[in-house]
């Protein structure tokens, strides 16, 4: 089905969590690594399609702080496909840049040096932002936050009584770009687990039932057009934002 959507209102960030890939490959009889596989062809489709849309950021869930409780073949399987996805060369052909936020001292040393290289490789490039989130939770995030601003107070660099929310998220990693509009969440569960809380506080949420290998173009027409059927209040009013569209 064709989702018609305003490309004068795409959302400017659009984050997601891409769920589902373990079950779909249970359901063909097939190992879990199976579908991360699937899910990594799927997210170059998406990548591309984001791109082609005027998305500017596209935030993945990649793997969690909660994920390296995993079986250690599937955590082994997973780190090859990090590598692997990097070696595509989808951002120079799309103009992506990549960037990269999550706990990445705890990844192996081989990832962590691909993934520095891959930024730097294409911290020119201008069309979209790709940014994998990767080792990372968000009480983890806010947490090093904290830590950050304390050392501050503590050197008498930032004064407590005076700190702000554009403190707080000048800490977070993702202080490079602004919050997401849209988050996307795919494989039927329907909650945030962990990811980005402080900056989505005001994004709108999207769940489906498509498990991530099977997400595609259009189904992401569909969430961005059920984005675009809402009005974004911000605390304010029906009223007060609809006086304020027509000026």
């Amino acid at each position: 089905m064709d989702y018609k959507i305003d490309e004068n209102r795409i959302p400017q960030h659009i984050a997601i969590i891409m769920d589902g890939n373990g079950r779909w490959a249970t359901e063909r009889n097939q190992p879990r690594n199976y579908g991360h596989q699937a899910g990594v062809d799927t997210v170059r489709r998406i990548t591309i399609e984001c791109t082609k849309l005027g998305v500017k950021y596209l935030t993945l869930y990649t793997f969690s702080t909660e994920n390296w409780n995993r079986p250690a073949d599937e955590i082994t399987a997973l780190m090859g496909l990090v590598l692997s996805s990097l070696e595509d060369e989808i951002f120079m052909k799309n103009n992506v840049r990549f960037r990269v936020v999550g706990d990445l001292k705890r990844l192996p040393e081989n990832v962590q040096q691909k993934l520095r290289e891959t930024e730097e490789h294409t911290a020119k490039n201008s069309a979209m932002t790709m940014v994998v989130a990767l080792s990372y939770s968000a009480r983890w995030e806010i947490t090093q936050a904290v830590k950050d601003m304390a050392r501050e107070a503590k050197n008498g660099t930032l004064d407590p009584d005076n700190i702000s929310e554009e403190d707080v998220s000048r800490h977070m990693q993702t202080n490079f770009m602004p919050d997401p509009d849209l988050l996307i969440r795919t494989g039927g569960e329907v909650r945030v687990s962990n990811y980005l809380l402080w900056q989505i506080a005001y994004s709108e949420l999207y769940f489906c039932d498509t498990y991530w290998p099977d997400f595609n173009e259009a189904d992401l027409h569909k969430a961005i057009a059920d984005y675009q059927s809402r009005q974004r209040r911000f605390g304010k009013t029906e009223a007060q934002v609809e006086e304020e569209n027509d000026r």
